[in-house]
């Protein structure tokens, strides 16, 4: 039996991120390592810092990933591509060309006989009304399409400066730290969906670029994947055990 991979958050493109060719590069050399030993990587959001498709075109770049997750597929390993919050407006060229499975809504799915619930990670749970405004905006089908109307020259500046902003007032560019069971937006929407499905057995999620390991009950865990900026960080499920682990170059786990 080969093993099921997840990651997320490697937000490719940004211009927050200094040692970005760096960081593309750690990314294409881990999923080098492990595409012989993998039946299936499910990328879990924000992969791109900002992704928009025109018609005829997209965006500049990240030839190095894209070529990496196109032979993969080409060898029969399934990729699953989640949108998140930086990374929404994806239509269907990783589809059609690189052959991804894109999923735009959580999933639940069964995988070597346990069941996993699969998301980004955004707007579940989350209360502060300024961000559930903005996901609204974001994901207006009336706002996509005037945006499409703007040359891909001040369309593609107006999303990455965005994004640069948006990580650059965080303090220290960062992500807050882990707020604790009783106030991490997540942990609480986890245990409130695992009430009414209690057969779940893994949450896994990006978004909070926190790395964080909890069981919810003695059958259910749930992970929070940390980010490729920082923590270079990946779960590895073997059909029986479940590792969260940090990529080092060359130390893959089997």
């Amino acid at each position: 039996m080969k093993n099921t991979y997840f990651l997320s958050d490697a937000h490719l493109g940004s211009r927050a991120i200094k040692h970005g060719r760096t960081q593309e590069r750690r990314l294409v050399n881990f999923l080098e390592e492990i595409k012989h030993k993998a039946d299936a990587i499910y990328l879990l959001g924000d992969m791109f810092d900002f992704w928009y498709e025109f018609r005829m075109v997209v965006p500049k770049g990240y030839t190095r990933f894209l070529g990496k997750i196109s032979e993969l597929t080409d060898m029969g390993v399934e990729i699953h591509f989640f949108i998140g919050n930086h990374d929404i407006w994806c239509g269907d060229y990783l589809e059609q060309e690189c052959g991804v499975i894109l999923h735009r809504k959580p999933l639940t799915t069964e995988i070597h006989g346990k069941e996993f619930y699969l998301a980004h990670g955004d707007g579940l749970g989350d209360p502060d009304p300024k961000f559930r405004f903005l996901r609204r905006m974001f994901h207006s089908r009336t706002l996509r399409t005037l945006f499409s109307t703007i040359h891909p020259r001040w369309s593609m500046e107006l999303g990455l400066s965005w994004a640069k902003r948006s990580r650059l007032k965080r303090e220290g560019g960062k992500e807050p730290e882990y707020m604790g069971e009783d106030k991490e937006h997540l942990v609480l929407y986890s245990k409130e969906y695992l009430r009414a499905h209690p057969n779940i057995n893994f949450f896994m999620y990006g978004h909070r670029h926190i790395e964080l390991d909890l069981m919810l009950s003695p059958t259910c865990r749930m992970v929070i994947l940390g980010d490729w900026i920082s923590y270079f960080s990946y779960v590895v499920f073997d059909g029986e055990n479940l590792f969260l682990e940090n990529y080092i170059e060359g130390e893959s786990k089997p």
